[in-house]
């Protein structure tokens, strides 16, 4: 069988493990969706990673979001999505333009700036919630949402930071999250495929990597049980530091 982007078998197993890790992350784990990000930027290009993670995500997307649909409303979603949608634009034209290399240091710099977000979250909890959610805030998080979502499918972070801010419950959380995820990154399909990232070999690749999907959502739950989260956690940050530094300088 000829393989997609000349990869080997090797490749493969490992891109695998990276989308068993989205797939755990859609189960309970969201910050561990970077591990993805970053397997498939290592292994495939900077570039290319983000054409290949946008199906899996939406794959994902379709599973997860019937889970969720009983809590919030589209009403509370719509006022972020031309926002959102503002910043995927600039996303597209900063990909449209930019060489592998550029690519691959932006996207450093979106892992480093998540890790920040995500230590930020945790330990400044107080000062988020007591920030004043002005219009100001909420433009400034849907363009970050939007660019950071389409230079590199990660605005998990950024979800999190604005939903402290809110002070949405657990419930809305979920639901309004499922919601956006799912619209953008189906309307970020044809930017993609205009960019040529979304083609026969990605999707090629998508469909061997399903597997890795499928085993992560229905075996997260259980291995987030057996292993404590804050381990999780914690090999996640210094993961995302080496990582993040090595694509931005190396």
């Amino acid at each position: 069988m000829e393989l997609p982007f000349d990869a080997t078998w090797t490749t493969i197993a490992i891109a695998l493990a990276g989308a068993f890790c989205l797939g755990i992350a859609k189960t309970g784990f969201p910050g561990l969706a970077i591990v993805n990000v970053l397997i498939v930027a290592e292994l495939f290009g900077a570039k290319n990673s983000v054409g290949i993670i946008l199906p899996l995500l939406i794959f994902c997307d379709l599973i997860v979001y019937p889970l969720f649909r009983k809590y919030a409303s589209w009403r509370q979603v719509w006022p972020l999505i031309p926002v959102i949608m503002i910043g995927v634009v600039i996303g597209y034209l900063l990909l449209d333009n930019v060489e592998e290399i550029t690519s691959r240091r932006l996207i450093g710099v979106i892992v480093l700036l998540m890790l920040v977000l995500q230590l930020f979250r945790e330990y400044k909890k107080d000062f988020l919630e007591h920030l004043p959610a002005s219009k100001t805030f909420f433009v400034t998080t849907g363009l970050t949402m939007g660019i950071s979502t389409m230079l590199a499918n990660a605005a998990g972070s950024v979800y999190s930071i604005y939903a402290l801010v809110k002070k949405m419950s657990k419930e809305d959380f979920l639901g309004i999250g499922a919601r956006i995820f799912l619209l953008v990154n189906v309307l970020k399909v044809p930017f993609l495929t205009d960019l040529n990232l979304i083609n026969v070999d990605s999707l090629l690749l998508n469909v061997l990597l399903l597997p890795g999907i499928v085993a992560g959502i229905y075996l997260g739950k259980t291995l987030i049980r057996i292993v404590p989260q804050r381990a999780f956690e914690i090999l996640l940050y210094v993961f995302s530091l080496i990582a993040g530094v090595k694509l931005l300088f190396f």
